[in-house]
């Protein structure tokens, strides 16, 4: 009862418009005077939460991402994808979904993902004879890839909160982002191969032409392979993966691409400076927050209610996901990792769950977040890339939530999709 109530008590806090990290903090703050009468050790409790090396990594992902694009190093991406799939059915879908999927590995968000890649692909999809409606999914579902396929931001503060290993949980999100973004292929080229509009495609690209696009986003793809490929061969931690990525990003930008100057590189720092703010200070109040449930005992509880309902780990997984299927409805994924882990923790930990396998089954349902009304980010981000009423945005996407559904079931039935590729690390 002491759970729901706190839970319906935060919730109704953060409907009311206040700032998630200030509704987190004065909330978490509000319970300890009321219980203890006062504050006590909340600002250590904050201070031990940011002051971790791993957290560095958060605004050096977004430096290098921001450098990519202010870049425009992607530009290059989805001709070269358009080039190499023009001749399939749904081949400007199948070129959306694949530069999604090599962006994603650059940027680490949704948002950046499908505003960068929607920009060029939307514009050219409705020339070409697409619905508008299964454009917008299109982008819409790819850019959830952006959390999923390493780096990825959010991966990070599970990461930190659980004490999971960052580097494994990056290397388990490699083979399921592949299969989601296989399944989105699948379903872009069985739904052109039986529309009812006519899609124009153009002749298979010749070796030549093939050679060429390649080669024009050879620094584009080089970028993530160097980084995850230098974490999976035990060069690089996660923290200085993100450091020798943007150092890289900045020299293909300035010097190979020449398209950053000085004020570029500024303001690609100042927003990366905003985002990772952002991110500190909801994770400073959620710090608060869970130093006031592990004080009235609420991780302890949850596992005393597993262990006398006997869910098991099925069970347990369902009703997870199902909640956060739910919150995602209303809440932005990095509240509800620092809302939810820290209460489930010990009970995760009491049925045996490996916290990297939940840490993918929980990203991939913070994906779903992501284009599930009325607060999915991105259909928000097609809705001002296009102007379209949000109807078409929605219907759009709906498909791809039923897709991502049965690549979290297949995950969960299977865990070695997302454990073996981190089992084979150095």
């Amino acid at each position: 009862m002491t759970i729901a109530l706190l839970f319906m008590g935060l919730l109704l806090l953060l409907f009311t418009g206040l700032p998630i990290f200030a509704g987190l903090g004065l909330f978490g703050a509000a319970l300890l005077v009321a219980t203890q009468g006062e504050l006590g050790s909340a600002t250590e409790v904050i201070f031990g939460e940011i002051n971790r090396y791993l957290l560095v990594a958060i605004p050096l992902f977004a430096f290098m991402a921001h450098v990519m694009i202010r870049g425009r190093i992607v530009d290059d991406l989805y001709n070269t994808a358009y080039t190499l799939t023009r001749h399939l059915p749904g081949g400007l879908g199948i070129a959306t979904i694949v530069a999604c999927t090599i962006f994603a590995a650059i940027s680490g968000s949704s948002v950046a993902t499908a505003l960068t890649i929607g920009a060029v692909a939307i514009p050219q999809m409705l020339r070409y004879g697409y619905e508008p409606k299964v454009a917008y999914g299109l982008v819409a579902a790819g850019g959830t890839l952006g959390i999923l396929i390493p780096p990825s931001g959010p991966m990070v503060l599970y990461g930190v909160t659980t004490d999971a290993s960052i580097g494994g949980l990056f290397m388990a999100g490699i083979v399921p982002g592949m299969l989601m973004a296989a399944v989105f292929i699948v379903w872009s080229m069985t739904t052109a191969a039986f529309s009812h509009r006519h899609l124009k495609r153009e002749p298979r690209a010749s070796l030549r032409e093939s050679v060429v696009a390649i080669r024009k986003s050879l620094w584009a793809i080089s970028l993530p392979v160097f980084v995850l490929g230098g974490m999976y061969a035990g060069v690089f931690t996660a923290t200085e993966a993100a450091a020798a990525g943007a150092w890289l990003a900045l020299f293909v930008a300035v010097f190979v691409y020449r398209t950053l100057n000085l004020r570029g590189i500024w303001d690609s720092a100042i927003d990366a400076c905003r985002i990772s703010a952002m991110l500190f200070m909801i994770l400073a109040g959620a710090a608060v927050f869970g130093h006031v449930l592990t004080k009235l005992r609420v991780p302890q509880q949850v596992v005393e209610a597993v262990i006398a309902t006997d869910v098991g780990v099925a069970g347990f997984l369902v009703i997870m996901m199902a909640l956060i299927f739910l919150l995602g409805m209303f809440l932005e994924s990095i509240s509800i990792i620092l809302i939810t882990t820290p209460v489930i923790m010990p009970a995760m930990a009491h049925l045996g769950i490996n916290p990297i396998w939940y840490g993918i089954l929980l990203v991939i349902n913070l994906e779903l977040a992501q284009i599930t009304p009325p607060v999915g980010m991105n259909l928000f981000t097609i809705k001002a890339i296009t102007g379209s009423p949000m109807g078409p945005i929605v219907r759009g996407a709906a498909p791809y939530v039923l897709l991502m559904i049965v690549v979290m079931v297949l995950v969960m039935i299977w865990p070695q999709i997302a454990l073996w590729l981190p089992s084979t690390m150095r």
